[in-house]
């Protein structure tokens, strides 16, 4: 006798995953935290200190706690803060992530040359991240468990699911009204009898009519115009207080953070008196990156651009430095005579334009030459091939002419910010 041959029963589909929200209920700031613990099945705690140490050091953590903020909607709501923001809704919990996101932006920016800071912060978000994609694998895999023999033949032999009957369709003799064979069909000239058809709105009058509505419901006017020029008057005003008797970067520093306050305070003041849109969020995020970058210039780089030269004639009428903020130097040593086994050591500075040094025929000159952005020109090399580029460095030994006569050492040293570094020699 044949047995009957069982069937194993298919594993059930994996349940879908659930989104990543935000918690309300387990949340000390925005619940961002503890939608991550939930979204990966990790302890909050272990994503709070990340992100805390992450934003001390660097504030990258600002920055990404301040976007998720935007980004994740709250469990139980199916908008996120960055949604209510470009519709012009600015609440508590927009602002507050929108201010922790450009604080955050503005520190990391002003973190960036430092190297190891940076390499530690993205080391530690890379060893955060794997560990909330490893623990998010390890808890959404299937159990590979196999299935009980009795619970399958059980499920198989289980009687099918009882459905609920259709539900009643509406009667359709006046649908189809009867013609002359007594069967049913349309008529051209519309239904014999039955509730008339509704009249279809025309698509010009529905869209005049949503039109409206729109302008009904639109709420209060925007004021990002009105924002952004008293963001620029408050600019002009902190750079022109500055300027004549401030650095270059330290008069941006002022005239941007005036701004940036302006544009926090617009946000704070719209959450009752208007509304902004993505366009004031760009632009404050703008204005931070450019605060960041104006307090990396180099305090040298003042707003007076000048011309001028200096010329000893003699080794004890060269300085050990000479400096200029912004404009042209040239430090003419062409007529200083360094006597065999002796060295001259120099040096100079320019913040923002051009240095150039002329050195007299006979000596050798150790030249050490360091410009953030611009170019550099020896003696050697064609007056024509310039090459703008960030932080160059260059070092160089300039050995006499064949045929000088026997002199010392000349150890220069010439540094400019932004602009051409320019060394020469004497051709008598």
């Amino acid at each position: 006798m044949n047995q009957p041959t069982e069937t194993p029963l298919a594993p059930p589909d994996p349940a879908p995953e659930a989104p990543l929200l935000r918690r309300s209920s387990n949340k000390v700031i925005g619940g961002v935290c503890g939608g991550l613990g939930r979204y990966c099945d990790i302890d909050p705690v272990i994503f709070r200190i990340a992100l805390g140490v992450l934003a001390v050091t660097g504030g990258l953590g600002l920055v990404v706690y301040g976007f998720a903020w935007l980004l994740v909607p709250l469990d139980g709501e199916d908008e996120n803060e960055a949604r209510r923001l470009l519709t012009g809704r600015v609440e508590g919990a927009s602002l507050v992530a929108v201010l922790m996101a450009l604080a955050g932006c503005g520190i990391f920016l002003t973190m960036l040359r430092n190297g190891s800071v940076m390499t530690f912060a993205v080391l530690l978000t890379l060893l955060v991240a794997g560990v909330g994609v490893w623990s998010q694998r390890r808890s959404t895999a299937p159990a590979d468990v196999p299935l009980d023999p009795v619970a399958a033949q059980a499920v198989a032999d289980a009687p099918p699911e009882t459905k609920a009957p259709p539900a009643p369709s509406p009667p359709s003799w006046w649908r189809d009204p009867i013609i002359k064979d007594g069967t049913t069909g349309p008529v051209a000239g519309g239904y014999l009898w039955g509730p008339p058809d509704a009249e279809p709105v025309p698509a010009a009058k529905a869209r005049k009519a949503a039109k409206a509505a729109a302008r009904e419901t639109r709420g209060p006017r925007p004021i990002g115009g009105l924002l952004f020029l008293a963001a620029l008057l408050a600019f002009g005003a902190g750079f022109g207080s500055a300027w004549g008797h401030q650095p270059l970067g330290t008069g941006l520093e002022i005239g941007f953070a005036a701004a940036l306050g302006v544009f926090g305070l617009g946000l704070v003041l719209s959450s009752w008196l208007g509304r902004t849109g993505f366009g004031t969020i760009f632009l404050a995020l703008l204005t931070a990156a450019l605060l960041a970058g104006s307090a990396a210039l180099p305090k040298s780089i003042d707003t007076h651009w000048v011309r001028t030269g200096w010329t000893p004639t003699t080794t004890a009428e060269v300085q050990p430095d000479y400096r200029l903020g912004t404009g042209v130097a040239t430090l003419d040593l062409s007529r200083i005579a360094v006597p065999p086994g002796h060295t001259l050591t120099t040096r100079a500075e320019v913040g923002a334009g051009k240095a150039r040094v002329v050195v007299p025929k006979d000596v050798t000159v150790k030249v050490t030459i360091d410009v953030g952005v611009g170019d550099i020109q020896l003696p050697s090399e064609k007056p024509n091939d310039i090459q703008v580029t960030p932080d160059q460095k260059r070092t160089a030994t300039l050995p006499p002419p064949v045929g000088a006569a026997p002199a010392g050492t000349l150890e220069l040293d010439v540094r400019v910010g932004v602009g051409q570094a320019e060394v020469d020699r004497a051709a008598s």
